[in-house]
C-alpha cells in the first residue's frame, strides 16, 4: 500500500495533469484548464526567497499541487529546499501539531480531525485554494454515467451492492475505501453520505488518491472516490460520474452547484516563520493562484 506518493512520482503525475484535455460530459471532466504546460518557474526576484529546509505533509488530495508550487520555489530560490509527503489529512494535522513537519495539508479542519481540541488550538489555518473530489468507476461497469446522492449512499453503505441496482451490469459492487485518517473519505461522508458510516468490511483499503485511482483502473466493479486532479491525469482509463446531475467540473464548483468540493487547508503551529512563511505566502501568488492552481484542476482562492 502507499502511504504517499514519493516526491518523484507525485511530479510526473503532476506533469501529466498541465496537459491534460477536457473530456465529455458523458466522462465529466474539470474543466477550464489550459491544456499546455505550467509557465516556468518565476525568475527570483519575484519570489521571497528564504534559505532552509521545510517539509509539508498531509493530504494526498492536495499534493499535487504543493509538490508543483514546491519545485517552482525551490527551483526559484537555490538555497531553499521544500519536502512534500503525503499520509492523508490526519496525518498531517498530526505531526505539524507535534512539531515534526512545518506544514500539514488537510482537506478538513484541524478542529473537525484531530481528537482533541489542545492542539488544533495552536495551529494557524491557510486556506489556498478550493477543491473537488469526482466519484469513479472502473471502465467494466457500463451504463453508469452518475449517481444521485441517495443512490451513491445506498451504495457505500452496503444497501446497493450490486450495479444492476443502478441501472448498470449485473456485477457486484466493489467499494475502494481510504482509512479513517482520510480528508477524502471524511469530506466525502460529510457531504455526501450525511455523516452516515460506510460499509467498510465489505471495502478494500487504499491509502492515498494514488492508490485509489490504481485499484479502481485495476479492479472490475469498483467505485471511489478520488480527487479532481487524479482524475485528469487517469480520465483514459476511468469513467468519472455526475453528482445530483450536475458535471464534476472545476467551473460548476466554483459557481457551487457541484458539491462535492472543500477548501484546501496548509496549517502551521502557531504564526510562521522564515521559509515556512514565504512559501506559504508564496501559494497566495499569481504564480499559484492564477496559473499552476488552475493548471492542475483546482480552483484559486484569490482571483
Amino acid at each position: 500500500m502507499l502511504h504517499g506518493m514519493r516526491r518523484s512520482s507525485v511530479l510526473a503525475v503532476a506533469a501529466t495533469f498541465m496537459l491534460a484535455a477536457c473530456s465529455s460530459s458523458a466522462t465529466p471532466s474539470p474543466t477550464a484548464a489550459p491544456t499546455t504546460a505550467v509557465t516556468p518557474p518565476p525568475a527570483a526576484a519575484s519570489v521571497n526567497c528564504v534559505a532552509g529546509s521545510i517539509t509539508a505533509a498531509g493530504s494526498t488530495a492536495l499534493q499535487p499541487l504543493i509538490d508543483a508550487a514546491a519545485k517552482q520555489y525551490d527551483a526559484a530560490c537555490s538555497g531553499a529546499t521544500i519536502n512534500v509527503q503525503g499520509g492523508g489529512s490526519g496525518t498531517g494535522l498530526s505531526q505539524v501539531a507535534a512539531g515534526s513537519v512545518q506544514i500539514g495539508d488537510s482537506d478538513v479542519t484541524a478542529q473537525s480531525k484531530l481528537a482533541t481540541p489542545q492542539p488544533a488550538d495552536s495551529l494557524v489555518d491557510h486556506v489556498v485554494t478550493k477543491q473537488g473530489w469526482i466519484m469513479v468507476n472502473n471502465p467494466a461497469v457500463t451504463g453508469v454515467t452518475g449517481l444521485t446522492t441517495a443512490q451513491a449512499t445506498a451504495i457505500w453503505t452496503g444497501k446497493t451492492t450490486n450495479w444492476k441496482d443502478v441501472g448498470g451490469p449485473d456485477m457486484p459492487i466493489v467499494l475502494i475505501i481510504r482509512p479513517a485518517s482520510s480528508g477524502t473519505r471524511a469530506t466525502f461522508r460529510s457531504i455526501v453520505l450525511g455523516n452516515q458510516a460506510e460499509a467498510a468490511g465489505q471495502a478494500i483499503t487504499q491509502d492515498s488518491n494514488d492508490a485509489v485511482t490504481q485499484a479502481v483502473t485495476q479492479t472490475a466493479g469498483a467505485t471511489s472516490v478520488i480527487g479532481f486532479a487524479y482524475y485528469q491525469a487517469n480520465k483514459d482509463k476511468l469513467t468519472g460520474l455526475q453528482l445530483d446531475g450536475v458535471d464534476a467540473t472545476v467551473a460548476n464548483m466554483s459557481a457551487g452547484t457541484y458539491k462535492l468540493a472543500a477548501d484546501g487547508h496548509m496549517y502551521s503551529n502557531g504564526q510562521p516563520t522564515g521559509l515556512t512563511a514565504a512559501f506559504l505566502d508564496y501559494m497566495m501568488s499569481p504564480a499559484i493562484q492564477q496559473t499552476l492552481i488552475p493548471s492542475l484542476f483546482y480552483a484559486p482562492v484569490v482571483k
